[in-house]
């Protein structure tokens, strides 16, 4: 690390200004994905253990001009304190008098859970007089939220500016570091599986890729955009028709570069995407009219197991099918227990996105079946893309 981190400091006494990432979903009122807070639980623990007296601040969602009680924190405080089993306090906002007051009043070893940051606009626009307001409430600053470090927002960046020392925590660290050695120093042969709706939002990190990974197993519907950049039928399916040269181009690059960009043999085809109507595989890569791809199909299983039996490293994201619909998610399944069998053999298994980390939930796979599972879904994306992430630059540089 380039940064300094949690390790570099000490947090005994101070009061601790740490940027988590709870934005978890949430039906009714409850929260029907913890995994977010669970993971920050070693961060806390941590503090807790130090004495520091800590103040975490999040956002939820995306509320619309000011507070708006469906995207409170305070079930989040609540299921934190069961996880931690211990106190969490609680503040209706995120800066002011109510704010300042409630964690001057912390003891050693307590914390503060603030409201939702996005209730001010101030936030998204990193705000200097926001982020000086935020940056009151503690003496030192942690970022330990990946999935908010490609956000160049008040509680990320701005804050940083008012702090001697911005910190990584150790979520944000340990992210960095697997991501860092998969592309860096990755074991090989090192495949890289992604999925998504768009080429367009995923030409990025295929072309960062190039001259790093051996492979490219392409999934999801971006596949038939490239299906048409080669002339092949693609019915009704989900086409960017203004994205064909891009594919022309990529396809180009892949092949000077020495990288397999594996397309599907096969898809699962159907006249309804939202499964009302029977689906079938198809012979070939040709979709017939009428018909869209729903899925790859399982030919392209088989192949695309074998190209993953053999790999070292294995970096998924993007979900190969309509895997919210349990008809069109056969791709997506057999693609996370493959990865699984693979972290078994020894090979280096990361999975990130926020599609793809939910369809490991709804499978029962759980953070054990993979070397690491990314709490990030836009900056794991622009991390494979070769970008900066705003969050992680505006910390401390290590002397």
């Amino acid at each position: 690390m380039s940064k300094l981190t949690l390790d570099d400091v000490r947090t005994g006494g101070k009061r601790v200004l740490v940027r988590v990432d709870f934005n978890v979903p949430m039906k009714d009122g409850q929260i029907t994905d913890d995994a977010r807070i669970v993971a920050s639980l070693p961060t806390l623990g941590r503090l807790v253990a130090e004495g520091a007296r800590t103040v975490l601040m999040s956002h939820l969602g995306r509320p619309k001009g000011g507070p708006d009680a469906k995207y409170t924190l305070e079930p989040v405080a609540r299921r934190l304190a069961q996880l931690l089993d211990r106190d969490i306090h609680f503040v209706d906002d995120c800066v002011g008098s109510l704010a300042l007051e409630a964690g001057e009043s912390l003891q050693d070893g307590q914390i503060l859970l603030l409201e939702n940051l996005r209730f001010h606009s101030e936030e998204e626009a990193n705000d200097p007089g926001f982020s000086r307001q935020l940056a009151q409430l503690g003496n030192l600053y942690v970022n330990d939220a990946f999935g908010t470090a490609h956000r160049a927002h008040a509680s990320t960046v701005g804050v940083t500016r008012y702090f001697q020392q911005a910190v990584a925590g150790p979520l944000l660290e340990k992210e960095l570091t697997y991501l860092q050695a998969a592309l860096l120093g990755a074991n090989r042969p090192f495949t890289v599986v992604l999925g998504g709706a768009k080429i367009s939002g995923k030409i990025d990190v295929i072309r960062n890729l190039l001259g790093k990974v051996d492979r490219i197993l392409v999934g999801g519907g971006m596949i038939y955009t490239f299906y048409k950049a080669q002339g092949t039928p693609v019915g009704e399916s989900l086409v960017e028709a203004d994205r064909r040269e891009m594919a022309e181009e990529t396809l180009r690059a892949a092949a000077e570069a020495g990288v397999e960009l594996v397309l599907p043999l096969d898809s699962v085809v159907s006249t309804a995407a939202d499964g009302s109507e029977p689906s079938r595989p198809t012979e070939g890569p040709d979709i017939p009219d009428g018909m869209m791809g729903v899925d790859i199909g399982p030919r392209t299983l088989r192949l695309f197991r074998e190209k993953l039996a053999d790999s070292r490293t294995v970096v998924w994201n993007g979900p190969v099918g309509i895997f919210e619909i349990p008809a069109f998610a056969a791709g997506t399944r057999e693609i996370a227990l493959a990865m699984a069998e693979a972290t078994r053999r020894g090979a280096t298994t990361i999975v990130g996105g926020g599609d793809s980390v939910a369809a490991i939930h709804r499978l029962g796979l759980t953070e054990r079946d993979f070397s690491h599972v990314s709490t990030g879904g836009g900056a794991f994306l622009e991390f494979l893309e070769g970008k900066d992430l705003p969050g992680v630059a505006a910390l401390t540089e290590r002397a």
